[in-house]
């Protein structure tokens, strides 16, 4: 929810042609921009804000511990696992932010900030006892033919025996699924070094919240007939993109990880545009618009208020999300400590 936005001064009758040349451009980038994020290993950084400002450096430094892991497949991996919880807990019996198995914990444990002790729930343990324990497993199967993360990744979920065994990635649903999940993650926890793939999908993102321009806000609002087809702020960006066939989680901090995260200057009409209490943090992020274009975004700002075209340069801007459907599609079910 925002508590005070600058209107923008584009009335919302002239939304539909002020639309219609921004969706245009949505198309003609689409066709003419490359994709790409930096390579492995350690030319790979992180996405601003997208590791909790506590484990960034943790995450930056293991995750450089071997060439076949960088510090967004790390991060990726314990965002996977516990949502940044240090206290999680699973039904399996998996703690910490890590989520170790106690059994695996005693033998791959270490102590990772050199105080005499080898703790679980410790992150400053937990976080280099997973680094170091996926580039053991990628010891194992480093004459694995195939890219040497993902059979690294491989061997993590199903062990280093399956993987030399089928010659790379085994064909177990779960595997695989764990394999590409964590590789779509890794994506939205790299801060990239080209440009950011366009959405084929942003088009018809921007026509459904164009719809609901004029419509009062509603905190808490998804646009049910029980709540007059009102919304909150990420109540519409879910709509949006639920409308093109991509789940997005309902909240804003968490709609955040849907994807790549394109810089100020490379900003497309599709993009989620994020506000934030503490801009170096994402889980501090309180506000989402839908980007139009122009310096603009479709919002839905806060009660008393309508949907409308306002300007994203505020203070507390925060960054942007490329939404993909891999990358919704990869977030954790879980929601993670705010």
């Amino acid at each position: 929810m925002r508590k005070y936005w600058v209107t923008a001064g584009v009335a919302v009758g002239t939304g539909a042609s002020f639309l219609a040349l921004l969706v245009v451009g949505t198309y003609s980038a689409a066709a003419g921009l490359s994709s790409g994020l930096g390579g492995g290993g350690r030319s790979v950084g992180l996405a601003k804000g997208a590791v909790p400002t506590l484990y960034q450096p943790m995450v930056q430094k293991w995750g450089n511990l071997c060439p076949a892991l960088n510090p967004a497949m790390l991060a990726a991996q314990l965002y996977s696992e516990s949502g940044w919880d240090p206290n999680a807990k699973s039904p399996a019996g998996a703690l910490g932010i890590a989520q170790f198995i106690p059994g695996t914990w005693a033998t791959h444990g270490v102590d990772g900030n050199g105080d005499g002790q080898k703790n679980i729930w410790d992150p400053a343990d937990a976080i280099p006892s997973a680094a170091s324990y996926d580039c053991e497993l990628a010891g194992y199967v480093k004459n694995v033919p195939g890219d040497q993360s993902s059979n690294m990744l491989a061997a993590y979920n199903a062990g280093s025996y399956a993987v030399i065994k089928y010659g790379g990635v085994p064909p177990y649903k779960e595997t695989q699924g764990y394999v590409k999940t964590i590789r779509t993650l890794e994506k939205s926890f790299a801060a990239p070094t080209t440009r950011v793939a366009p959405s084929q999908q942003a088009a018809g993102a921007i026509y459904y919240a164009q719809q609901k321009l004029g419509t009062p806000y509603l905190w808490g609002g998804e646009g049910t007939p029980e709540q007059g087809g009102r919304f909150d702020c990420s109540g519409l960006t879910q709509a949006a993109y639920q409308s093109v066939g991509i789940e997005l989680p309902r909240v804003a901090n968490d709609q955040y990880n849907a994807g790549a995260h394109p810089s100020r200057n490379e900003l497309l009409p599709g993009d989620l545009v994020f506000f934030s209490t503490d801009l170096s943090s994402s889980r501090a992020i309180h506000h989402v618009g839908l980007y139009v274009g122009g310096g603009y975004m479709i919002n839905a700002p806060y009660t008393g208020a309508v949907i409308r075209f306002d300007k994203i340069d505020a203070p507390d801007y925060f960054g942007a999300t490329r939404v993909t459907k891999d990358g919704a599609a990869a977030l954790p079910t879980f929601k993670p400590p705010a």
